[in-house]
């Protein structure tokens, strides 16, 4: 309807209408590139550039949210210690995020804000 208002307002007809119907497939194809396909390659990247530095005791975070500190590093997978005794091996692509000082010691106190209110029920 609109490019209808907007030819009949130019009075332009046949391949001018043409033109513009071009025009405005290619400004969609560019907006779903800078919107959707960009980030998400750029994401892939900073995946692969954590994936690839991983070494003996990273403390990371699996994608099904297991914390754990890498034990080794083998090709395609990595044996991380979860617990004083507990060893798992995971595939690279397992691994969510390396997990820094202070997103640690967030989840240290948030564990122990739930132990204490647990305590005073």
């Amino acid at each position: 309807m609109l490019f209808n208002l907007l030819q009949d307002a130019t009075g332009t007809t046949g391949s001018q209408g043409l033109g513009f119907s071009t025009i405005m497939i290619v400004a969609m194809i560019a907006i779903f590139y800078f919107l959707l396909i960009r980030p998400q390659k750029k994401q892939e990247k900073e995946t692969k550039k954590m994936i690839d530095a991983l070494k003996k005791g990273d403390k990371i975070v699996t994608i099904g949210g297991i914390y754990g500190v890498v034990s080794s590093v083998k090709d395609n997978s990595v044996v991380v210690k979860v617990d004083s005794e507990a060893k798992i091996e995971f595939t690279k692509t397992a691994i969510a995020r390396v997990v820094n000082e202070s997103e640690e010691k967030a989840v240290a106190k948030t564990a122990k804000d739930k132990e204490s209110s647990k305590d005073d029920k």
